[in-house]
């Protein structure tokens, strides 16, 4: 299926952007999400990230910090000051310190979620997250 047909077929709340380089943990959240009904676009980085955003549409942002060639802090940054400013954005790291998950509000991400991540847990804050920023579920 094609990104566009993607798009025609859900709402943008339904979709959610995944950007994680560790393999493994793109696959499963990528799985688990699908398996709860979400349309996932998953990037291993964020080189093609906002032709992606213009593509996909996604109503929210499941992002990782420690990326190849652009870290997720930067890409948060862009995000914030750019048409996607709405874009509601999880941060999920395996950065545990204060000082990260500060820097990533502080950014405008609205949650921080330490890894690892119970599939759970995931599901429940992205559920809260759509929930506040379009008034669902």
């Amino acid at each position: 299926m094609t990104i566009t047909e993607l798009h025609n077929s859900t709402t943008v709340k339904e979709r959610i952007l995944i950007v994680e380089d560790n393999e493994l943990h793109r696959l499963i959240t990528h799985d688990c999400l699908e398996a709860e009904g979400y349309t996932v676009l998953s990037l291993p980085d964020g080189l093609n990230f906002f032709s992606a955003l213009a593509e996909f549409q996604p109503g929210l942002l499941l992002l990782d910090l420690k990326l190849p060639c652009i870290d997720g802090l930067t890409l948060l940054q862009q995000l914030k000051s750019s048409a996607w400013s709405a874009v509601p954005v999880i941060v999920a790291s395996a950065y545990a310190f204060q000082s990260e998950k500060q820097k990533a509000i502080d950014l405008g991400a609205c949650a921080y979620l330490t890894k690892p991540i119970a599939l759970e847990n995931l599901v429940k804050t992205i559920e809260v997250e759509l929930k506040t920023a379009y008034s669902i579920i």
